[in-house]
């Protein structure tokens, strides 16, 4: 008997959560990947730069591996690979813009990489028993694209993030006739971007911004710094237009900044003519009312220059009285106080800060739900999976599409590791495979783990107290100390009796063990944290980590 053809969407990651996309395509032994993005570390995550998604199911299975498919060029989406094409030697693929920021964050990370191929929007490539169709979408970055995979038992249609921008600043419209196309022939699954699906309406024109950022400029008297995310090279566009218009020169502030803008010039995203862009040094010689700086900074990043001139603590440029500041981006989740806190400063400092949604100085690179029902009756699908967002925007695209004619069971609300298998007789959740998140740390990746976070967190809540002490090898007896080191945890002059008596303590616990024949260093160590844990505890209701030593002499 013939084996049942079988067709697999396996997502690692960018599912319960915004970031770290990353979707395995599988048919019986050929795999494709979509995406191979990071997140930024939630505040528990104390000391931990990136996240990234566990991919160990594609490195067990990398001889199936034909490619990776980028949508667009977002750290969501890249910020994985120079992790991934370590482990796994793939070919990837991906329009212009994005195989530029690829490279270049490659060439940073000392990777050696010569299997990136650009395709143009509208293009189509075979994989195997894939073809593959790139499709144009509206985006907040150029170059963003859809993907339309055909498979033998039918397309899969992966959105990438998109909205519907009749006004865009450049002409990438979102090509609704492809789309329309697809669902006429018949489209097997849709996968769709839930980012948005809470807002309702449209969401508005990117122009907009532009026409904003003209009327900031028109009634700005001193010096505009503006702050927005690096990868949003349209923003970037209408800040230089804007200036341009009002006799202002442009010196752009971050070294992401400078990365994003310099790939996007030379690769002829970015239209900026000469004299307008010039270096830091020159905007702060000008006149303010000549000068403009666009910065990074718009998450409230503590690293970041526009935090760093909030805390007067920038080599360069210091926020002056009449200042004015554009923060050009809504907060990512989580990154609300930071954000706050930056304004706040930025405020006191004297500048006028402009921030708030309804000023219109950003918008979404997302659809609202009326972009989402139009993507969904124009692709008519016959099973549904809402990606790209947390689980209650999961939930929430799911009933959209089951109020626009999509059967409930034909809707998947899936996770990261779910198998959602497609067969000639129907499709459903079949098991899971290994998926989470792989934590980096400086050179360290996924050597960061729940126990030493857990330490890290003890650490930085009530510090550190380590106990040394000498004990005689021939008979137990303590020779030097106890002695008490503490960071972190009691100011040590204020609390000089209560280290005596922890001391005393100590030292009871240690003769008390060698009494009853407990001698091994691991059982000393044991009963001096449990005994000092506890008094400790009483005496300030404080939980420092504990860290006995034991120094063994002849």
């Amino acid at each position: 008997m013939p084996k049942e053809q079988k067709l697999q969407i396996i997502p690692l990651g960018g599912l319960g959560e915004i970031g770290k996309n990353m979707t395995v395509i599988r048919y019986n032994n050929q795999m494709l990947v979509i995406d191979a993005g990071m997140a930024f570390p939630e505040e528990d995550m104390l000391g931990i730069d990136i996240v990234i998604p566990d991919y160990s199911y594609v490195t067990e299975n990398k001889d199936m591996l034909l490619g990776v498919l980028l949508t667009h060029g977002h750290e969501d989406h890249i910020g994985s690979l120079p992790y991934f094409l370590k482990d796994v030697d793939v070919p990837i693929f991906g329009t212009n813009l994005t195989i530029g920021l690829v490279q270049a964050k490659l060439k940073e990370n000392n990777i050696n990489y010569n299997k990136a191929n650009i395709v143009k929007p509208g293009e189509s490539i075979k994989l195997g028993i894939f073809k593959i169709d790139f499709i144009r979408v509206s985006h907040s970055i150029p170059d963003a694209v859809g993907l339309a995979i055909h498979t033998p038992l039918g397309v899969i249609v992966h959105t990438g993030d998109f909205k519907l921008d009749h006004t865009p600043v450049t002409d990438e419209i979102l090509d609704i006739y492809k789309f329309a196309e697809l669902g006429q022939k018949g489209v097997l699954c849709l996968l769709s971007d839930s980012t948005n699906v809470e807002k309702q309406g449209f969401t508005l024109s990117e122009r907009r911004v532009g026409l904003m950022f003209e009327e900031v400029f028109r009634d700005a008297k001193e010096r505009i710094i503006l702050a927005s995310f690096a990868s949003n090279v349209h923003r970037v566009q209408q800040v230089i237009d804007a200036a341009m218009k009002n006799n202002r020169k442009v010196a752009i502030v971050g070294r992401s900044m400078q990365n994003y803008a310099s790939i996007a010039a030379e690769l002829g995203y970015l239209n900026v003519p000469e004299g307008v862009l010039v270096d830091v040094e020159e905007i702060i010689q000008l006149p303010s009312n000549q000068a403009c700086i666009i910065t990074t900074g718009s998450q409230g990043e503590p690293m970041s220059a526009l935090t760093r001139m909030a805390q007067s603590d920038h080599k360069r440029i210091e926020i002056m009285p009449g200042d004015t500041v554009v923060i050009s981006a809504s907060p990512i989740p989580g990154n609300e106080k930071s954000i706050s806190r930056t304004i706040d400063q930025l405020f006191k400092l004297g500048a006028n800060v402009i921030y708030e949604a309804t000023s219109g100085v950003h918008v979404s690179g997302h659809g609202s739900q009326e972009e989402l029902k139009l993507m969904l009756n124009m692709v008519k699908p016959k099973y549904f999976m809402p990606v790209h967002g947390e689980y209650r925007m999961l939930i929430k695209h799911g009933q959209l599409a089951e109020q626009l004619g999509i059967a409930k069971e034909n809707i998947f609300i899936a996770e990261n590791g779910s198998i959602i298998e497609f067969t000639k007789n129907g499709a459903c959740l079949a098991g899971k495979v290994p998926s989470g998140r792989v934590l980096v740390d400086g050179l360290g990746v996924g050597d960061v783990g729940n126990i030493v976070l857990r330490d890290r967190k003890q650490l930085s809540q009530d510090g550190i107290l380590i106990v040394v002490v000498a004990l005689s090898r021939s008979n137990g007896q303590i020779l030097a100390g106890p002695d008490i080191v503490t960071r972190g945890f009691v100011y040590v002059r204020e609390s000089e009796t209560m280290l005596d008596e922890a001391k005393e303590m100590i030292k009871q616990t240690i003769e008390q063990c060698l009494e009853n024949g407990m001698s091994e260093w691991a059982v000393l160590k044991n009963q001096i944290k449990d005994a000092l844990g506890k008094h400790l505890y009483e005496r300030t209701k404080r939980r420092p980590m504990i860290l006995p030593i034991i120094q063994e002499i002849k």
